[in-house]
């Protein structure tokens, strides 16, 4: 997957804020991509049993299904964080590196709707500009990465952006 990084000369804060998000959301699918199942399945750290390259991935999906698609865009989609506590973060024996990554590229497809959307305008849940759910996703998804660099490196060694 190529990732790049976004113009360095940026002058519409809008695309900029759009190209962090995408070369964010490739650097995920790169730490997880190569892994085996039980290797992005492992949960390395004993005082965090959720915390599995996968459950990130599926998290992330959930984020970007619920803020981008229902909140910000107003998509008719079911929420993947029915229940309590946030049920994102379980493994099924159907959760694989490959069957995330395509869920988390589906994702993506369905936040287009959101990119039709000024930034300044009111999301579809009434509460939050466009500008807000943009940030926090990012924000979420760059938190979120910083977890699978240490989980790709415990899982196999690799390190680097």
């Amino acid at each position: 997957m190529t990732r790049t990084w976004p113009t360095n000369l940026a002058t519409d804060e809008g695309v900029l804020a759009w190209e962090f998000l995408d070369f964010l959301r490739k650097t995920a699918v790169v730490k997880v991509d190569g892994l085996t199942r039980d290797q992005a399945a492992a949960a390395p750290i004993s005082t965090s049993p959720k915390l599995t390259a996968l459950g990130v991935l599926k998290h992330l999906v959930a984020v970007e299904r619920y803020w981008l698609c229902i909140a910000g865009a107003g998509l008719d989609l079911p929420s993947l964080w029915e229940g309590s506590p946030d049920p994102s973060w379980d493994l099924t024996d159907d959760d694989t590196p490959e069957s995330l990554i395509q869920a988390y590229r589906e994702e993506w497809t369905n936040a287009e709707a959101l990119k039709k959307l000024d930034a300044d305008a009111t999301a579809a849940d009434g509460e939050r500009t466009v500008r807000w759910i943009l940030a926090h996703v990012a924000q979420e998804t760059a938190r979120h990465v910083g977890h699978l660099d240490l989980l790709r490196e415990l899982a196999d060694g690799q390190t680097g952006e």
